[in-house]
């Protein structure tokens, strides 16, 4: 007879398949989602390898926040007192770790004179992961309070 994970282990083992199927789909997909315009420029040849690089960096970021996500869901609605705080961590941490395959992908189709295009992405960007700095910021500094 075998025996089930405990409940954490399943869902780290969850969170783990998630995390690999996260990656290997915005990696194989980005060009996909976000195609390049028609006559879009593209970088010298000996420039490609970096934003290679970069591009699976930024899938390896998203399949760790689809893992964090998952793994971090309970301890955050279990968590004491301020919820809100809490919270607002959780989802700051999210957004960090998921933001910069979409965030990057938009900036290499966005038209080189569309500062209207230009706006949204800082807005929907740009302000969101300096509010989610500022709240990890007043996480740490409560948690270093309450620990003296």
């Amino acid at each position: 007879m075998t025996t089930l994970p405990s409940p954490a282990r399943a869902t780290r083992i969850t969170a783990a398949f998630a995390a690999g199927a996260a990656v290997l789909a915005t990696f194989a997909l980005g060009r996909v989602v976000w195609p390049d315009p028609p006559g879009a420029i593209t970088p010298p040849a000996d420039l490609v390898p970096y934003f290679l690089i970069l591009s699976v960096v930024e899938s390896l970021l998203f399949g760790a926040g689809v893992a964090y996500a998952i793994v971090a869901l309970p301890a955050t609605r279990h968590a004491p007192k301020p919820a809100r705080l809490t919270w607002a961590v959780y989802l700051s941490v999210c957004f960090m770790l998921l933001s910069w395959w979409p965030h990057d992908n938009l900036h290499r189709v966005l038209g080189h004179h569309d500062f209207a295009g230009l706006a949204r992405i800082e807005y929907l960007f740009h302000v969101p992961l300096m509010v989610g700095a500022a709240c990890v910021a007043l996480y740490t500094l409560q948690a270093r309070r309450e620990t003296r």
